[in-house]
């Protein structure tokens, strides 16, 4: 028999390739003691036409003459590394937002920067150079959630420009890490800009905003990102803005972002953004055309698949072969900063093994932000926290034991996810009874009347029902399979099935009912909150969240999570949502009495504000205003909780933000113990945003008011501490 000349042929090819790349990498671009902006000179003066216009794809091709390996850009980071296998799961974003605590999320992301350092490192060993196995993270979402009907306003950090800029310049400092030379890896805020909303018309949509609402409520995160996080990564909208597409927009890409703020990392597609420059807009005819306006505007890569025709649009004089190297250089100077082009041992971040992932360390770090997060919006006769030795026990409701509200959007996935249930099982005494039943369908009417769980309430000391809503009824358009609006909500309610089924709870209960509200937005709670003594709102709160929420239901940890948005009384009061206008929207520019205000939280404990200590109440420009608060713990418990500091005008000019949050601390109180604290506003927290949309000196008598919600008398009402104000005067 004649024998096969295949495995000859296979050792050729390989003794080929790897003299292929050996040469290759003796190439100069491969000399570490030359800086990287030369070495990626060397490399593009080496490409060919059609070389360089493959390198614009996020799925990047290999040049292997030139030793360019594989490389695509697509990853996700949101709350975790997202979409490749097991990877710690943290709370959301809306959740992170909630914590008021920057110094929390930059550890967050560093945790999450490690394990996907690891990952890489695993998936080049594997030869997996594919989607969701890179280091370019296309994440913190610093859109402002200016609307609660919006389903991705889960992923955002809330409604406050200047909490959102707080909480998204830590997460990204997190993930690029502190290295002088290389990143870690490297974060991207999205989506660049004016977008929250509507989903269904989010291709096609253009928003007109007032110069004030741009930079007043816009843009201000995305700046703070480059300029005080050195992000490295911009993702244009879907959407246009003033007219032209978000990625073709010179005013956003080049004006704006790179002139006026510096921005010197890469900027990217949302993914078929692109195309909608031809089908969504109607700004181009074909594709090179598209391609061509991305390409001036500033866009360095293109997911999805217009730039696939670069190399026609060159040849057809739309765009110069000198602009395919600007744009291509940055490009390759982040891939390079990644360390893609240096020996592993150069690079300190290749030390980190898979020892990080999903570790210890890191489970109780996802456990104490999902603690962090929780907001404690009512405790009628302080029913929280309960007794651990509680006889008897009922757990019941959509999510009691769902591990699908743990997880939100953009997830990786953990053998370590923590229902409820499981929490509050693993938190009781043993000699407990505790009794589960689903109880409700989440989104849809029992068929069975014969519902023995309504009858259950009857029997125990104290109900915990988990209710909410999930990532079927709220998210991307692509993925909320439950929703009938491609991911938003048409109104704020929970589900009819879950707010029947709480008032049947409530008729039937001879203990306290507590409600565990899971949600990434705000809730309508008017139907259902007389019928509830305690809410203990979770959020999507990561693996650890059954743990969290019972650590905080059975008092070893004191709720400190505040709202990072407002939550209406009802769609009512809001807005139409296609209207990209801040009037009437978000605690800034709201005239109606809302359910619940932004920064509300309450505690186990109270805390007061006793003594304002200040050297003057005149400010001029350039000044700066100090003054100081005591904080005291009135309460007999370790506590903690968010200080926050308001600018109140006493005129609105009609164009002022009714509040606007200007610092925030989270601090820690032992029991009935005291902290002065010691504020410092500059005089650029005294500039407004004018109608013009500048920065500008607005005289007149304002308020700075100290308190731990929105001073409002809302909050009071509520169970808010009762605030201190400063008068001062700007001159």
């Amino acid at each position: 028999m004649k024998k096969s000349k295949q495995p000859v042929f296979n050792v050729l090819f390989l003794i080929l390739t790897a003299t292929s790349v050996l040469n290759a990498q003796s190439q100069e671009w491969f000399n570490e003691s030359i800086s990287f902006e030369k070495r990626i000179d060397l490399l593009v003066d080496a490409m060919t036409l059609e070389e360089k216009c493959s390198q614009f794809m996020s799925d990047s091709p290999a040049i292997e003459r030139l030793g360019i390996p594989e490389y695509n850009w697509w990853n996700e980071a949101l709350h975790g590394v997202a979409r490749n296998g097991k990877a710690t799961i943290f709370p959301q974003g809306i959740a992170m937002g909630a914590t008021f605590n920057p110094e929390l999320i930059k550890e967050v992301a560093n945790a999450i920067s490690d394990e996907g350092r690891a990952k890489f490192q695993v998936s080049k060993s594997i030869g997996n150079r594919g989607m969701y196995a890179g280091l370019t993270y296309w994440s913190p979402n610093v859109n402002i959630f200016r609307d609660p009907r919006w389903g991705r306003g889960q992923e955002t950090y809330g409604e406050d420009p200047f909490l959102t800029s707080k909480i998204g310049v830590a997460f990204v400092e997190g993930l690029q890490g502190n290295d002088d030379k290389y990143f870690k890896s490297t974060a991207c805020a999205k989506h660049f800009a004016v977008h929250s909303g509507p989903e269904a018309l989010r291709h096609s949509f253009n928003a007109n905003p007032s110069k004030l609402d741009l930079y007043e409520t816009y843009l201000p995160a995305f700046e703070a990102l480059v300029k005080e996080g050195n992000v490295q990564g911009v993702m244009g909208a879907y959407n246009a803005v003033y007219g032209e597409p978000s990625t073709s927009s010179t005013f956003l890409l080049n004006e704006t972002l790179k002139k006026s703020w510096g921005f010197n990392g890469y900027i990217v597609s949302d993914c078929g953004a692109l195309g909608d420059i031809m089908k969504g807009h109607k700004k181009a005819k074909t594709q090179e055309e598209a391609a061509a306006l991305a390409m001036i505007a500033g866009v360095n890569l293109n997911c999805g698949w217009v730039y696939g025709k670069l190399k026609s649009a060159v040849e057809n004089g739309l765009i110069s072969e000198k602009l395919i190297d600007q744009r291509l250089k940055k490009l390759f100077l982040i891939r390079f900063k990644l360390g893609f082009f240096d020996s592993d041992a150069s690079n300190p971040y290749t030390q980190l093994g898979t020892e990080v992932i999903n570790s210890e360390k890191h489970k109780g770090i996802a456990r104490k932000a999902s603690q962090q997060s929780i907001v404690l919006l009512k405790n009628k006769n302080n029913v929280l926290p309960l007794d651990k030795n509680i006889k008897s026990l009922y757990v019941t409701g959509s999510f009691a034991a769902s591990t699908e509200i743990l997880i939100a959007n953009y997830y990786g996935m953990s053998p370590n996810m923590v229902t409820v249930l499981e929490g509050v099982a693993d938190k009781v005494s043993l000699g407990t009874s505790v009794e589960y039943r689903l109880g409700v369908l989440p989104f849809q009417n029992n068929l069975n009347p014969l519902n023995w769980a309504v009858q259950v309430p009857k029997t125990v000391d104290a109900t915990i029902l988990v209710a909410g809503i999930s990532n079927e009824i709220e998210g991307e358009e692509v993925d909320a399979i439950a929703s009938e609006h491609k991911g938003d909500r048409k109104d704020l309610k929970l589900p009819q099935s879950q707010i029947d089924y709480i008032k049947d709870v409530s008729k039937n209960k001879k203990g306290p009912l507590i409600l565990v509200l899971g949600t990434g937005s705000p809730v309508s709670l008017e139907d259902v909150e007389p019928y509830v003594d305690a809410i203990v709102l979770m959020w999507y709160p990561g693996e650890q969240g059954g743990n969290a929420v019972a650590d905080v239901i059975f008092g070893d940890v004191s709720p400190s999570g505040h709202l990072p948005i407002t939550f209406p009384k009802n769609v009512e009061q809001l807005p139409p949502f296609d209207d990209y206008s801040m009037k009437g929207r978000t605690y800034k520019y709201m005239d109606k009495e809302p359910m619940y205000p932004f920064g509300f939280g309450l505690s186990y404990g109270k805390i007061s504000f006793e003594a304002v200590a200040t050297k003057s109440k005149t400010i001029k420009r350039g000044d700066s205003f100090s003054f100081s608060v005591d904080v005291k713990n009135q309460s007999n418990i370790n506590l903690e909780d968010v200080v926050q500091v308001y600018l109140i005008p006493e005129d609105d000019k009609g164009f002022l933000p009714k509040y606007a949050l200007k610092n925030f601390r989270r601090i820690e109180l032992k029991s009935e113990a005291s902290q002065e604290l010691e504020f410092i506003l500059t005089d650029k927290d005294f500039y407004q945003t004018n109608l013009e949309g500048k920065k500008a000196w607005i005289k007149g008598n304002y308020k700075i008011a100290i308190s731990n919600a929105l001073p409002s008398v809302r909050s009071t009402i509520l169970g808010a501490s009762k605030p201190v104000e400063i008068a001062i005067k700007l001159l």
